[in-house]
C-alpha cells in the first residue's frame, strides 16, 4: 500500500519590511512521505521569501519537471522558479531556459553548493539567485512542527524572525548569485 502525503495547515502572518509585504496566509502544505523535514521547511521559507499574488507550491516530489514553489503568469509561462536543497546544473540550466527568474533556496552551505557546480553549463547562471536560509533555525523548529500551525514570519534587513507556540527563532538570509560574476 502506498503512503500519502501528510497534510500540514500553516496559518502564517508574513511580515516583510524590505518589500512592504504584509500578508495573512491560509497555506496548506502536503509533506510528501519521502520529503525530509528540512526541505518542506525550505519551500515554507522560500514561498515567504518571495511571495507575491500568484505564488503557488507546485505538486513537489512527486514530479520532476517542477519547482518546490513557483509563479505563473495568467497565459501558464512560469514566471519565477524556485527550487530547493541542491538541484543538479542540468535542472538548473533547463529552468533558466523555462523562467523569467530562478532562485535556489538551501539551508545548507551556499558556498559549497557554489563549487559543486563550478564548471558547469547553467544558462544564465550568473542571474540565478541563491538564498542561504539560517539552518540554526531546523533544531529548534523541528518539533514545533504540527498538522496544525500558527507562525509568525519578519523579514527585516536580511534577517528572519520566526514566532510560534511561545518560540522566538531568528537567522541570517544570505543572497548571491548560483555563479559568481567573472
Amino acid at each position: 500500500m502506498a503512503l500519502t502525503a501528510t497534510l500540514h495547515t500553516l496559518r502564517l502572518a508574513l511580515n516583510d519590511a524590505d518589500r512592504g509585504v504584509y500578508e495573512t496566509l491560509d497555506l496548506r502544505i502536503a509533506r510528501h512521505p519521502s520529503e525530509t523535514l528540512p526541505y518542506m521547511l525550505s519551500r515554507i521559507f522560500a514561498y515567504c521569501l518571495f511571495w507575491e499574488t500568484d505564488i503557488e507550491f507546485s505538486r513537489g516530489l512527486s514530479t520532476n519537471d517542477e519547482p518546490a514553489v513557483w509563479v505563473k503568469t495568467p497565459d501558464g509561462r512560469v514566471k519565477t522558479w524556485i527550487d530547493v536543497g541542491h538541484p543538479s546544473a542540468a535542472r538548473l540550466h533547463k529552468a533558466s531556459k523555462a523562467a523569467e527568474h530562478v532562485a535556489v533556496c538551501t539551508f545548507q552551505d551556499p558556498a559549497s553548493f557554489q563549487r559543486t557546480l563550478s564548471g558547469e553549463r547553467i544558462h544564465r547562471g550568473q542571474d540565478i539567485e541563491l538564498v542561504g536560509l539560517p539552518a540554526r533555525l531546523l533544531a529548534p523548529l523541528e518539533p514545533l512542527i504540527e498538522r496544525r500551525m500558527e507562525w509568525e514570519i519578519t523579514l527585516a534587513g536580511g534577517e528572519l524572525y520566526l514566532a510560534s507556540a511561545g518560540q522566538n527563532l531568528s537567522g541570517e538570509i544570505t543572497r548571491t548569485a548560483l555563479v559568481p560574476s567573472t
